[in-house]
């Protein structure tokens, strides 16, 4: 018996499979086959089970149950309890790239107004360079100032929240390295299911790609880390061990991602035993 989407057919007679195009994909869904005996489906096979009457039909009728079953595989991606985090990350990243990029015009014009600005500049944090033009400047400048910082508190306020939904989400990973680092980690990935599958040694680079490729490339040093690089036992680790301390960290955020993804719940133990090992590699000055 050869099992199709409108029915099975066994020595030429169809036994009709009636439903509405989402109980037709879950049928799919459940269909097995085996290579050895399959047969390929010829459309007028279709006929006797009552699904269409000739080859347009038959192809309307499997359009339909097509954009059923992507209708269905796009809710359950959308349904994974990473997908909303992904796009919160990503809109963090889009806002700080849009500040940045505000903040340096902005001062740009306000350098034209005040030639004598520049030395201040180079000493000055943006974000208070911003709020001193949106106090003092007149007109378009000083009401441009007031809305970048405006967005940055806009932005402060995404990233708490980013990093609160991550340690819902990937508890054990916001454990390690924060739940603001985690949160990249698992947008740069492509999701908690990537990095769960990723080994550790991709994990210690996630975020180096144009030192990766220049190292492909030209045969520069390899990067020792990426987006891990902002936790503080990595940045803070002295430069002879900082290699060691980010290939440790990794290889326990390799475990941590797969905790994450098949149980879903903190583990203190393993956290806490993971803990002692990072700050261990970072304990001497052996150079690698």
């Amino acid at each position: 018996m050869q099992s199709y989407w409108f029915g099975d057919v066994e020595a030429g007679t169809c036994t009709p499979f009636f439903g509405d195009p989402r109980a037709i994909v879950e049928r799919v869904s459940t269909i097995t086959i085996s290579t050895d005996t399959f047969v390929p489906l010829q459309w007028e096979e279709a006929v006797p089970c009552g699904v269409c009457r000739d080859r347009a039909e038959y192809l309307s009728t499997l359009r339909e149950i097509c954009f059923a079953a992507a209708e269905s595989e796009i809710r359950g991606i959308y349904a994974e309890k990473d997908a909303e985090l992904l796009q919160m990350v990503r809109m963090l990243d889009e806002m700080d790239t849009v500040i940045n990029l505000l903040s340096e015009r902005a001062t740009d014009w306000h350098q034209i107004r005040h030639p004598t600005f520049s030395r201040k500049y180079h000493r000055t944090p943006a974000h208070i360079l911003v709020r001193n033009m949106g106090e003092k400047s007149r007109g378009a400048l000083g009401r441009v100032a007031n809305q970048i910082e405006s967005l940055s508190a806009t932005r402060t306020d995404l990233a708490k929240e980013v990093s609160g939904r991550a340690n819902q989400v990937i508890p054990n990973t916001s454990a390690l390295i924060g739940g603001l680092v985690a949160a990249r980690l698992v947008s740069q990935a492509g999701g908690l299911v990537q990095l769960a599958r990723l080994p550790a040694s991709a994990i210690q680079v996630i975020g180096a790609r144009t030192a990766l490729f220049a190292h492909l490339r030209s045969h520069t040093p390899s990067p020792k880390h990426g987006i891990i690089f902002q936790h503080r036992r990595v940045h803070n680790a002295p430069r002879p061990v900082r290699g060691r301390v980010a290939r440790v960290l990794a290889g326990k955020l390799a475990i941590a991602a797969k905790i994450d993804l098949y149980r879903g719940v903190g583990a203190p133990e393993f956290i806490a035993s993971a803990q002692e090992q990072i700050d261990a590699a970072g304990e001497g000055t052996k150079k690698e």
